[in-house]
This record gives C-alpha cells, sequence and structure tokens, in this order.
C-alpha cells in the first residue's frame, strides 16, 4: 500500500482527509510560506476531533531560510514540548548550517526532544548542497522520513533524485516524496521511482460566507481577495487514493 499523506492549515481540512482515505496528515500553519507552527489551541482541536488518522505537526518558527538563531532554536524545543503535550503522532522540521549541510548537532536535540513522536525532516532537506550526504546525517540522527521532491521544483522533475535516494535509503529512513503530485502523475512517479509514501495538497477555492464586505482595503498584500478561502477537497483526496490503490 503507498501511504498518501495531505498537508492542510485546519481542522476542517484534518476531518477532509480522514473522510477522504488520506493516511496521514501533516498539519502546518502559512502555507503560502511554506508552512509555519500552527497555534497549540488549533493542534488542540484537531487531535479531539480525529478519530484516527496521525497527525504530524510542523515545526518552523518563520518563513525564509532554515539556518535558525538561538532564539528561534529555543523556540523550536519549546513547541515540541508543547506539540507533544497534545497527543500529536509527530513533528516535522528542518535545520541547516549556513553552507547548506545538516545542522546535525541541533537535529539531534530537536529528535531527542520529539520522541516518542515521529519526526520528519521536511524540504528543508531540498536546500542542501549535498543530498545524498545530507541522507546519510539524517539516517546516522535516527530521523523516521524525509520529505523531498529531489531538490527540483516539483517531484516529477527530480524523480532520478528520489529513486536514487530510495535506493540509497535502503529501508533505513522513509524517503516520502513531495510537491506537484496530482493523480496524473503519481502512478509514473511510484513506479520509476519505488517510494512507498507520497505528500501532497487537495486544495479547492470557496468563497466566504460574509454578506457584508468591504472593498477599500485588505488585509494582506493589495489585491488579495480576502473572501477567497482555500479549503481541503476530500473529493480530490478520494480521487488522489483511488489512484494510488492501483498502483
Amino acid at each position: 500500500m503507498i501511504i498518501y499523506e495531505v498537508v492542510t492549515e485546519d481542522v476542517a481540512g484534518v476531518l477532509a482527509a480522514e473522510a477522504g482515505g488520506a493516511h496521514r496528515v501533516e498539519f502546518c500553519s502559512a502555507l503560502d510560506v511554506g508552512g509555519l507552527t500552527p497555534s497549540i489551541g488549533l493542534v488542540q482541536e484537531a487531535i479531539q476531533c480525529r478519530k484516527h488518522i496521525p497527525i504530524m505537526v510542523m515545526i518552523r518558527p518563520r518563513g525564509g531560510d532554515f539556518c535558525y538563531n538561538e532564539t528561534e532554536f529555543n523556540t523550536m524545543l519549546a513547541d515540541i514540548d508543547a506539540i507533544k503535550a497534545t497527543g500529536a503522532d509527530g513533528v516535522v522540521f528542518g535545520i541547516l548550517h549556513s553552507d547548506g549541510t545538516v545542522d546535525t548537532a541541533r537535529t539531534n536535540q530537536l529528535v531527542l526532544r520529539a520522541r516518542p513522536m515521529l519526526v520528519t525532516f521536511h524540504r528543508a532537506f531540498d536546500m542542501t548542497v549535498d543530498p545524498y550526504d545530507a541522507l546519510d546525517a539524517l539516517i546516522e540522527g535516527g530521523i523516521d522520513r524525509v520529505l523531498t521532491s529531489g531538490q527540483e521544483a516539483t517531484a516529477a522533475k527530480g524523480m532520478a533524485c528520489i529513486q536514487r535516494l530510495v535506493k540509497q535509503a535502503d529501508g533505513r529512513i522513509t524517503i516520502l516524496a513531495g510537491s506537484g503530485i496530482r493523480p496524473a502523475n503519481v502512478q509514473k512517479l511510484v513506479v520509476q521511482t519505488g517510494v512507498q509514501e507520497v505528500h501532497g495538497s487537495a486544495f479547492a477555492k470557496t468563497q466566504s460566507v460574509m454578506t457584508y464586505r468591504n472593498p477599500r482595503l485588505s488585509m494582506g498584500e493589495e489585491g488579495n481577495d480576502e473572501y477567497a478561502l482555500q479549503v481541503t477537497d476530500e473529493r480530490k483526496i478520494r480521487k488522489m487514493v483511488e489512484v494510488l490503490g492501483r498502483v
């Protein structure tokens, strides 16, 4: 069975992922910057509302690069403690040196702090100077899973790298392929690379229920549509699960 992990930002998305047949959720906020740590209240609500689906929570204190100062690192440690207390199944993080290598010392501290939760190293991996050296470092550090697009904009473009990573991993760490994966391309990706887990979103746009709308300002960048909401679409999840069932 190919595992399908769905990334989402809200409790409704967790429930849609579960109802649609997804196998795991990555839970975060601010996906427009690649995902940040969600509020503890939001995580608590998601844990209480889910029936059984495992929830992996993003630990990322800010957008931008993955080279963190001491204050940011301490924030990550504190967030892991708080997430662990909610009953979440795991955490997702990544931390690098300025030269593009994995910050193994602080990664190991985060792993130890997270246990017994599962740990995924996120797409900071795709910003490393050498993904094969980086994978060896993560294996040595006891990371359970690494999310990667094969250091390309999409997993489809990075298939050669992903295939090599799967062979190098040799069952010692799970390679989770993500970025741009759709029902139309997932079968080729799985067959060609040998990955057993894939990661993706299943978003659709819907309109706000607000009947009064102030046209004179925007809470975000100018021109943003404040009333177009991004939601996780259960039907898209079911479609992906259906396709994966045929692989």
